[in-house]
């Protein structure tokens, strides 16, 4: 079992032919990602060969050849896909995801970063209204180790496991999933910095609590707005598999924008410490550092074998 990405899954890749897209998308190729497909209008009809390497925790090792639909609505036609990872430029992303809700697609995950907030707010609310779930702005994406990946999260850093993972930070995504390397993970979902984004640590919070195959999550928070506290409140009343927390910020200044641009403190509103106490009055055990994270986990995971 898994959240959101599946072996299953079947994945367009908007903006395939760029930089990016093409770099990344042999990297999910490598993970073992069923990509599907493409979407390019000026280069519909082409196919693209990727000499794809073969990767610890997928088949890989074999070219493999990717065609290049229209629109997003021609590629589901055409390959039934259910998943599109947006590669665009920023001024590109609001319409990209338009288009990919218009044409009923279950999964968009948008990795662009500087996306106006405006188009974020605009796309995230559309797509909600035509049932598309959104991940991100400005996020790696999601992984299932040993399935899927979606994204631009190494997939050679972890295994598969019984640990859900869901973070606003990329980078603290990558360590706590190194950190954890040998006792794995269902699903790891960044869901990104940005001050509105599509999927937030609820969703993902109720979605593990759902999945019979996450023993424990692992939630990654960052200073600035409330989602953490909000989070926090849910995982009173819904929540019943431990939680571990970690939030990045500690020693940032009051009134700093610090790394994303959601990560905005203001007195005591949005402060690490101030998260980290809403998140232990709900049970959560925090973490100081990613490492004593991993370790909160690993003794939380070893009290559970001793219970059963």
């Amino acid at each position: 079992m898994a959240i959101h990405l599946t072996k299953e899954s079947k994945v367009l890749v908007q903006g395939m032919t760029g930089g990016e897209g093409m770099k990344h998308t042999r990297r999910m190729l490598a993970a073992g990602t069923n990509v599907v497909g493409g979407v390019n209008p000026r280069k519909a009809g082409r196919t693209v060969d990727f000499d794809v390497p073969r990767s610890p925790n997928g088949p890989g090792g074999t070219p493999t050849a990717v065609p290049v639909y229209g629109s997003v609505a021609e590629g589901m036609r055409a390959t039934g896909a259910d998943v599109t990872v947006v590669f665009v430029p920023p001024a590109s992303a609001k319409a990209a995801v338009v288009e990919a809700a218009d044409a009923g697609i279950g999964l968009a995950v948008v990795i662009t970063e500087g996306i106006p907030v405006h188009d974020s707010v605009a796309f995230t609310a559309y797509a909600r209204e035509k049932g598309t779930r959104v991940i991100g702005p400005n996020c790696p994406g999601l992984i299932t180790p040993g399935q899927s990946n979606a994204g631009i999260i190494p997939a050679d850093i972890t295994k598969p496991g019984r640990i859900g993972l869901v973070s606003k930070s990329g980078t603290l995504t990558y360590q706590l999933m190194y950190e954890l390397r040998d006792v794995g993970f269902s699903t790891c979902v960044g869901i990104g910095g940005d001050p509105v984004v599509g999927t937030t640590h609820i969703d993902c919070l109720a979605a593990f609590e759902d999945d019979p195959d996450t023993d424990l999550i692992v939630l990654i928070g960052e200073i600035g707005g409330d989602a953490e506290e909000r989070a926090a409140a849910y995982i009173r009343e819904h929540v019943t598999k431990p939680v571990v927390g970690y939030i990045a910020g500690f020693t940032a200044p009051e009134g700093r924008t610090m790394g994303h641009a959601g990560a905005i403190v203001s007195g005591s509103s949005g402060t690490a410490q101030a998260k980290k106490e809403a998140l232990e009055a709900a049970g959560v055990r925090v973490g100081s550092t990613p490492t004593e994270t991993a370790k909160l986990v690993l003794a939380l995971l070893e009290d559970r074998q001793r219970a059963l």
